[in-house]
């Protein structure tokens, strides 16, 4: 694999120029031509279909409409809210409300059905679509419903990904699907686009998640990709199947990419055909010379069997690389988790090795990455006739539709998986984000998902447990199993492939998916469960600031599931103040009773009342302040809290990771950088300050207050640099902290003190 240093021409889609002194005259010399540069960026698939979707006429500065919406009911409850609450009448284009992740209903007695109900209620009123349970996983859904090449898609997952029928899809918080449904734009510079330049064929047995995970390993650290669109070309594009380019495109999220298309050919006109609907499939290939901003160049010949270790999916190794540095490769991982959570764990991979093999507790084959039908199809073949064994290792297969479970039964694939001992269950997305299947404490577990995060599995640091994942590919999952448990690349099976061929039955859906066809009925009830609680009412920003410092996190990354806990906190995230108490628990349990002390000061403030009678510290931090600004009171200044964090947002789009610190008074993230564009626009679209602050030793500390002069101003007027203070030893010592590039609306949120504000008023 190769990343170049610089930009590249494509041409006619075949050949790499480096964009070098003599690129003018290579291009000249193919083509005739010496194609100039601004002219050939116009040439990707990205910049046109931005161009088709964007309203502002700059294609610099881009305000994108999208074609479709799409949620899941850990989300979709907390967007229509607040889209009901800035005065939502109607869908106005199609929105999808699925209901992959609160399936399991097993927390918090009906909460989670709740939900649904709500979901189901709010399709009919608003004129949506509502899949049932168990019917599909968000992402299957929308790739065999509503996707379509050249259209746009945003959904309130991190894993919209639909890039390889063609379809530009991006994952974001929810704020930015409310104000799609309020017919607002969804406000970007135009991104870079970087060229992933496939060649050469995969051998047998080497999978998607292989080639991703590849991919991941090398460009996560680097942030070669970093809110950037993945262009997928080359001529090794049709010598991989579609599902084979689904389950690498819907991985591309864990790189920190913006988005990412593929050229589209026969075979995904064949895709489309074989799922009904021909007519949205276009052929999209970039221009005869196109420009990117950088390039991965690929030869997939050279891809091996991958393994993810913990805790991340860019702690990538080969299969072959691991077994053959084994005890130094967990060592590793073991060290990893030590600094990885805030609690003392004992995680012990290595007792995990047996006759110097790597001995799994289980294997997951599932969700938007990995229940795919070819995925599975090839693990039934190699499981064909095998056993899991009767020790501790388990498989569990989740076909990632209704219609694929039943294309897996009728060509048999279901029996083969099923007589190994293996479990199949119904489309779920909890072994991705930790509701089910939680091994047992210090378990292993491998898995065709799409991250690895710490806890990811459903273990609770908190309460002494600790679990870990690997992500590997279905085959070689499938090839583990099958060695009842050895950790095994497929490649060392010898297998023959079946291939069957899939015929899509769309009438599960036609019998069980509620389908308004755009149709609103104003009149019908929303159905609100006693779980479902409206967002609290939200401050404007204040003239001055005062902000105390309740956690600092030094960890290279912090990813949303540090922030806000998946697992089984997503049951009641249809609650924000409920949902709050959760906030930072498993990274740092003492922030929200940190947060909620501020909190008290700040609404004693706003009900008029003096905030030192709640907390009296702060008479002697304002007595520092007033030596240098006599006028601050606690009429000119609001109290709230942030945290530090190095690297904050790498992960989940969902928008609870900065809405649960504004509900407990959180007013600011400070950070050396954002992880992604996601969250922080989250963080701004909860009326919450971005600021960045330079690498280096801080000039506070937890538990330290800064106070922030005129930033109302700062912020209204565009500041390039904002000073504050530390209150530090009895003085105020001044630094400096940036907001980046705000556009003029998402100002505008900021002083109003958040998304629903800004509806409300504007």
């Amino acid at each position: 694999m190769k990343l170049y240093d610089g930009g590249v021409y494509l041409i006619n889609e075949t050949e790499l120029v480096a964009d070098t002194v003599d690129a003018a005259a290579i291009l000249r010399q193919k083509t005739g031509v010496a194609s100039a540069k601004e002219e050939a960026k116009k040439g990707t698939l990205a910049y046109n279909i931005l161009k088709n979707h964007n309203t502002s006429g700059n294609m610099d500065e881009l305000q994108i409409k999208f074609d479709k919406l799409t949620s899941h009911d850990i989300t979709f409850v907390g967007i229509i809210q607040t889209a009901r609450a800035s005065g939502l009448e109607k869908f106005p284009i199609p929105y999808v409300l699925t209901n992959c992740h609160n399936s399991l209903c097993a927390v918090g007695g009906t909460i989670n059905e709740d939900d649904h109900m709500f979901g189901l209620s709010c399709a009919k009123k608003y004129g949506g679509v509502y899949v049932p349970p168990h019917q599909a996983v968000i992402h299957q859904y929308a790739r065999e419903m509503l996707a379509g090449s050249g259209k746009m898609i945003l959904g309130s997952d991190s894993h919209t990904r639909y890039g390889a029928l063609g379809t530009m899809a991006m994952g974001e918080g929810g704020p930015e699907l409310v104000k799609q449904l309020l017919s607002q734009t969804y406000d970007i510079k135009m991104p870079g686009v970087v060229a992933v330049y496939l060649k050469g064929s995969l051998k047998p047995g080497v999978g998607p998640q292989d080639v991703a995970i590849a991919i991941i390993g090398e460009v996560f650290d680097k942030g070669y990709v970093k809110n950037k669109v993945m262009e997928f070309v080359g001529p090794g594009v049709k010598n991989l199947s579609v599902d084979t380019r689904i389950g690498i495109d819907v991985m591309t999220t864990e790189t920190t990419c913006l988005s990412s298309i593929w050229s589209t050919d026969s075979a995904v006109k064949e895709w489309y055909d074989i799922h009904g609907r021909s007519k949205d499939f276009a052929e999209l290939h970039p221009a005869a010379v196109a420009y990117y901003d950088g390039c991965i160049e690929i030869d997939l010949d050279e891809i091996e069997p991958m393994i993810a270790m913990p805790f991340h999916p860019s702690n990538a190794y080969t299969i072959r690389e691991l077994n053959a540095n084994l005890m130094d490769i967990l060592d590793d991982c073991e060290k990893r988790a030590k600094t990885s959570f805030s609690t003392p764990v004992d995680l012990n991979l290595k007792e995990k090795v047996r006759n110097n093999r790597l001995y799994v507790d289980q294997g997951i084959i599932a969700g938007c990455a990995g229940g795919g039908f070819e995925n599975i199809c090839d693990a039934a073949d190699i499981l064909a006739g095998a056993s899991i064994g009767p020790d501790e290792f388990t498989l569990s297969v989740y076909p990632a539709s209704m219609p694929v479970y039943m294309e897996l039964i009728k060509n048999g694939g279901a029996s083969k998986i099923m007589q190994t001992g293996a479990v199949l269950k119904t489309a779920f997305c909890g072994p991705c984000f930790g509701a089910g299947d939680t091994p047992s404490n210090n378990g292993f577990s491998i898995r065709h998902s799409t991250r690895n995060f710490p806890n990811r599995e459903g273990s609770k640091v908190q309460n002494g447990q600790i679990a870990a994942v690997a992500l590997m590919d279905a085959r070689s999952i499938a090839a583990t199993a099958a060695n009842k448990g050895y950790l095994t690349a497929a490649t060392d099976f010898d297998v023959n492939y079946t291939k069957p061929r899939y015929f899509f039955d769309k009438t599960i859906y036609e019998n069980r998916v509620y389908d308004s066809k755009g149709v609103a009925h104003p009149d019908e009830p929303i159905k609100l469960g006693p779980n479902i609680k409206d967002w609290p009412e939200m401050s404007a920003l204040t003239e001055n600031l005062l902000l105390k410092v309740v956690s600092e996190i030094h960890d290279p990354v912090t990813t949303t599931d540090e922030l806000i806990p998946s697992g089984e906190t997503s049951s009641y995230r249809s609650n924000p103040l409920g949902l709050a108490e959760f906030t930072l628990s498993r990274r740092d349990p003492d922030y929200v009773p940190r947060a909620k002390e501020v909190q008290k000061a700040e609404k004693a403030r706003i009900a008029g009342g003096h905030p030192c009678h709640e907390m009296p510290e702060l008479k002697e931090v304002m007595a520092v302040v007033k030596t240098k600004f006599p006028k601050a009171n606690h009429d000119n200044f609001g109290i709230g809290s942030t945290i530090f964090a190095v690297k904050p947002g790498d992960g989940s789009a969902r928008e609870q990771a900065a809405s649960c610190q504004k509900v407990l008074g959180g007013w600011a993230n400070i950070a050396n950088e954002y992880a992604t564009k996601r969250y922080r626009s989250n963080l701004i679209n909860w009326g919450m300050l971005p600021f960045i602050i330079p690498q280096g030793e801080l000039p506070f500390a937890n538990g330290d207050y800064i106070w922030i002069p005129g930033i109302r101003k700062a912020v209204e007027e565009k500041a390039d640099v904002i000073t504050a203070y530390a209150v530090k030893d009895n003085e105020l010592k001044a630094f400096t902290m940036t907001l980046g590039d705000l556009t003029d609306d998402e100002r505008q949120i900021i002083l109003k003190g958040c998304l629903i504000n800004y509806n409300r008023i504007s």
